[in-house]
């Protein structure tokens, strides 16, 4: 697995505090066949298996928690993978960025084609 090590932080933080909020959870989070590792790759194979691009911090949580309470799943294979975080932790407080990146604001450039046969689009309103 090399997913981002502070995404492998985030879901491990969630797990840890759910078991302290949570007797039985904290059993399933000491499995001594269980692993973060392994849960990242089981977290990475089921968003691939998904086909969707993004989700919501509760439905990756929830995928760590299902590893941890089953037994019998089938983790797949290791995924070298990208991992964007969205910068919130699992309570939304806001964690700060290591990099900030700024972003160019481009205003965008209107060209009209002038020629006696071409039409522009933009001499007609409202298309």
């Amino acid at each position: 697995m090399k997913g981002s090590n502070y995404f492998k932080n985030v879901i491990q933080d969630y797990l840890n505090s759910q078991a302290e909020k949570d007797e039985l959870f904290a059993k399933s989070l000491s499995k001594e066949n269980k692993n973060i590792d392994d849960c990242i790759n089981y977290i990475l194979n089921q968003v691939q298996a998904s086909g969707c691009n993004g989700f919501a911090d509760e439905e990756v949580f929830q995928m760590a928690m299902h590893y941890y309470d089953e037994d019998d799943l089938k983790i797949g294979k290791p995924i070298n993978a990208r991992v964007v975080v969205n910068h919130s932790d699992f309570e939304g407080k806001k964690v700060p960025t290591q990099q900030k990146e700024q972003v160019k604001e481009r205003s965008p450039k209107v060209v009209k084609l002038k020629s006696n046969n071409q039409v522009s689009l933009f001499d007609f309103p409202g298309v």
